[in-house]
């Protein structure tokens, strides 16, 4: 079939670089988020998807909105049979949708219809879900309610945060999405229709649901530290300042420490929750790079009985 791809972060390249490199389909074009400024210097930058299609010699279309007249003047001229979609970042409108014989295609990073939405990977460890997955899906113009053509799964591992485990359903769902493309094209596969029960949504994490709160479970704690990492971080407060939490790991057998209290040894750095301890592992002080939590401990002189959050 002849291709428009769609997509803008890093997690997007894996599926764009299985497309290019499964040699049965053409991928004409695709389709991203306009460049955006970065770093000090607030240059432009173009997005990880647009410099790898530039990389393949593949035209870029960068629209500030898919319903620009431009922009769908030039997908019709295009003629593809179908878009796949991973992680673009904008509502496409009906009159995009009707563009492509087959459809727009979308890779979702969740085993439909659970988590439906933007923040799929970050709340399915935040709610410590065991098994995950990735489907692929036909966009309508409901939030990932689409038909569903296929789904891989994916394990949860103990200490996985929200970037390990989203880099390894890029890669598994890379693979999905190009036999999605195979079955399309060959006929055997149909998309079938989600399930009514079992919907829960996935909005995306707002600073404030990554701010910790000391009085949950430790399992809790741990679960938004590794569910909000590397984005947006997790953090609590400490003599008023915000602090970063990067890694942090239950201590099940430290019980005698107060929700937030702080007990700072030679070499760890124990904080009590509502049930047991976590031990920080490492943090990210206002203003300075990450560091271990002892070192941070042992700069700032922790008094006995000082808490976080206050």
């Amino acid at each position: 079939m002849k291709l428009v791809f769609a997509g803008t972060p890093e997690v997007a390249v894996p599926a764009l670089d299985a497309l290019i490199a499964s040699g049965r389909h053409e991928v004409a074009a695709v389709v991203t988020r306009p460049d955006a400024p970065a770093g000090r210097g607030r240059r432009l930058v173009a997005s990880p998807v647009a410099e790898r299609a530039a990389e393949a010699g593949i035209e870029v279309l960068r629209p500030s909105k898919p319903r620009d007249p431009e922009f769908l003047e030039r997908l019709r001229e295009i003629g593809p049979d179908c878009c796949p979609v991973v992680a673009y970042g904008a509502l496409l409108p009906r009159v995009a949708l009707d563009v492509p014989a087959h459809g727009w295609v979308n890779l979702h990073f969740s085993l439909l219809p659970a988590w439906r939405g933007a923040a799929p990977v970050q709340h399915s460890i935040m709610s410590g879900d065991e098994i995950t997955g990735a489907s692929t899906f036909l966009i309508e113009e409901g939030l990932d309610s689409g038909p569903v053509y296929g789904t891989v799964t994916e394990e949860i591992r103990p200490t996985d945060t929200s970037g390990d485990l989203l880099t390894r359903l890029a890669f598994a769902g890379s693979g999905l999405l190009a036999a999605t493309m195979d079955g399309i094209e060959d006929g055997t596969l149909k998309p079938v229709p989600q399930p009514t029960d079992g919907i829960t949504l996935a909005p995306k994490i707002t600073v404030e649901d990554a701010r910790v709160e000391w009085s949950a479970p430790a399992l809790r704690v741990d679960r938004v530290v590794r569910g909000c990492t590397p984005a947006p971080s997790a953090w609590t407060t400490f003599r008023g300042e915000r602090l970063k939490l990067i890694q942090v790991t239950p201590v099940p057998e430290r019980t005698d420490l107060a929700p937030a209290e702080i007990a700072a040894g030679k070499n760890s750095v124990h904080v009590g929750t509502g049930s047991y301890a976590v031990e920080l592992l490492w943090v990210q002080a206002q203003g300075k790079k990450p560091m271990r939590a002892a070192d941070w401990a042992r700069g700032v002189r922790i008094g006995a009985g000082e808490t976080l959050g206050a």
